[in-house]
């Protein structure tokens, strides 16, 4: 069956595969095409599509915006944007300069709890992309801090409300549909069952974000149960909006590695972008 993984990160932000990588590795699958959806970047997209063209598969052009709602983080993907637009790329460039003085500032607080972290090994872990917690959570790896990435978002550390966290700048999540809807775009919630303590996005956000032009849910993922997924198929249905799938493929961060896990068909593709008004991607 034709597939495509809506939901894939490289290098670029918190993925470890650079463009080209994940490009190669969703034709070696066998998948039909890929969007790049890093964190708060398009940076990645050139390289990307290249390697599409080259390798015969379609790439579609993406990104995973941070919001937040109720001091709880979302996250927004965006879809066929016109790349050019600049509100879009100012809030971009917004993010990317908070994240980086947010790495900083963490960096400084691990620093002052006595833990020997180096922010110039952050910056080349990140490999001049966005830096992001991961890429700090690997440093404390090295560093000796914690056994394994994941032990390092705890409140001991850089979870949300931690001894060494730091807020970040991020939209209003009806402020990302609309900054989307106006470059042009198609707006899709992602992975809706992961807010908070692992609840669902209240349904009556979901709402809103269609009242404003969103024109997807992200409803088959990777950390979705079988029920959540077909409970965000029906409020899709029922909002009329689409159904979308991906992995959230972030190369070896995660094992086994989930390229290809979840995938959307290219009838749903095509009607996500229908509901876009910029040109298709090549």
């Amino acid at each position: 069956m034709p597939a495509i993984d809506l939901h894939v990160h490289t290098n670029r932000s918190d993925g470890t595969f650079t463009p080209a990588e994940a490009v190669k590795l969703a034709a070696e699958r066998g998948l039909d095409g890929i969007a790049v959806t890093d964190h708060d970047t398009t940076e990645g997209l050139t390289e990307a599509s290249a390697a599409a063209r080259e390798a015969g598969i379609e790439l579609l052009r993406g990104v995973e915006f941070s919001a937040e709602y109720e001091g709880t983080s979302i996250h927004v993907l965006g879809y066929f944007m016109d790349l050019e637009n600049d509100a879009f790329q100012e809030e971009l460039t917004r993010l990317r300069d908070d994240r980086f003085r947010r790495g900083e500032m963490i960096v400084e607080k691990l620093q002052s709890l006595g833990y020997d972290i180096s922010f110039e090994r952050v910056r080349e872990i990140a490999g001049g992309g966005n830096i992001v917690r991961p890429h700090i959570a690997q440093a404390m790896v090295e560093a000796g801090v914690v056994p394994a990435e994941e032990d390092a978002f705890t409140q001991e550390f850089i979870a949300d409300g931690g001894r060494a966290s730091v807020n970040k700048h991020a939209l209003d999540p009806l402020d990302a549909v609309e900054l989307i809807v106006q470059a042009r775009g198609a707006c899709v919630l992602a992975h809706p069952g992961m807010w908070w303590d692992q609840t669902s996005v209240p349904e009556e956000l979901i709402e809103a974000m269609a009242s404003r032009g969103m024109a997807g849910l992200e409803t088959d993922h990777t950390d979705h149960t079988p029920e959540q997924r077909e409970r965000y198929r029906a409020i899709a249905e029922r909002l009329g909006i689409v159904p979308t799938g991906g992995s959230d493929c972030h190369g070896t961060r995660y094992d086994p590695i989930r390229m290809g896990s979840f995938t959307t068909d290219p009838d749903r593709v095509r009607e996500l972008r229908s509901r876009a008004s910029a040109p298709p991607t090549s």
